[in-house]
């Protein structure tokens, strides 16, 4: 398991069940299948999502047993994202190790990502109400969306930074804030404190993507597990070049109007977004988002596990990783 949650031995003690649950939804007749839902659990991930879940859950009457199971669906349904995103993108690497498209074919793939929708809806119809099965579903479609949005919009320089987040929160803060959300309810805790909580993983995810996007430009493929850049060559513009854009579009639009990026480009590309103050802006949207997020928080219950909350968020926005 990813180290992220060695500092708290109450949530990990609990992802660990989590991930236990996850293999054992893993199993299959089919050795290469189990093989590579196995590779996907055991790929480093840190677990944010059931994480989350977890957290939000003990807010309320917490049921270790119902929650773990609903988290392992969390999880389960983010690996088929990047399963599916990974092909698109025709990424060879992810969390530092070779993607099932790449080491099975895209083919293969697009059925690896179905099964594990499929195993989602199959875990949740034991553990959930119908009116979260109507959640994920609408969850799942504005993923999709987001998704799509990010594709037809490749190379495009009709970029703003509306539109920008308004993909992110489809594609990325909308799972967050699900996550938040069915710990929350299902643990019982009042309507105004399922709302608040189910808004604060919004802001979270919000300000996660900005900085998972921030970390293609300014970290390294050692830290982050795959290709730094590599938003850019494959034409997705995220929000330290929008900013970047805005600022000078003169010295960028004879760099993005190349029909491909060589590895020069990519850094000189880079080299403005930074110069113009793209990455610092981005960064400063994403504290605020957290920020946001904080003064929600000052509304949950004092104790560990709002400290707890207080602690990941912070982590997270600092983050090199």
């Amino acid at each position: 398991m990813n180290r992220f949650w060695d500092k708290y031995p109450s949530i990990k003690i609990e992802l660990e069940k989590v991930v236990a649950i996850m293999k054992e939804n893993a199993k299959n007749r089919e050795k290469t299948i189990e093989n590579s839902i196995l590779g996907l659990i055991d790929s480093g991930g840190k677990l944010l999502r059931p994480g989350f879940l977890i957290i939000s859950g003990k807010f309320g009457e917490f049921n270790s047993d119902k929650l773990c199971n609903l988290a392992a669906v969390m999880e389960m349904l983010h690996m088929a994202t990047l399963v599916h995103d990974d092909i698109v993108d025709e990424a060879k690497t992810r969390r530092g190790k070779e993607t099932v498209q790449s080491k099975y074919g895209k083919d293969y793939a697009v059925y690896m990502g179905d099964l594990l929708f499929c195993r989602c809806f199959m875990a949740l119809s034991n553990n959930t109400s119908m009116e979260n099965m109507k959640l994920l579903s609408e969850a799942i479609y504005n993923i999709c969306t987001g998704e799509i949005e990010q594709l037809t919009s490749h190379f495009s320089q009709d970029i703003s930074t509306k539109k920008y987040l308004k993909r992110i929160a489809a594609k990325t803060a909308e799972l967050f804030s699900l996550s938040f959300y069915v710990g929350a309810y299902e643990s019982s805790c009042s309507n105004e404190m399922i709302n608040n909580l189910s808004k604060i993983g919004y802001d979270i995810g919000m300000a996660f993507q900005i900085i998972d996007d921030i970390l293609d430009y300014n970290s390294s493929s050692d830290i982050v597990g795959k290709p730094t850049g590599n938003d850019l060559r494959e034409g997705i513009y995220t929000l330290p070049l929008i900013y970047a854009f805005k600022q000078d579009k003169i010295r960028l639009t004879p760099l993005l109007s190349k029909d491909n990026y060589s590895d020069e480009d990519i850094s000189k590309i880079i080299s403005i977004t930074n110069e113009l103050g793209g990455i610092d802006k981005a960064r400063a949207l994403a504290k605020r988002y957290t920020d946001r997020a904080f003064i929600r928080m000052e509304k949950l219950p004092d104790g560990d596990n709002k400290q707890l909350l207080i602690d990941i968020t912070q982590k997270l926005l600092w983050r090199e990783y």
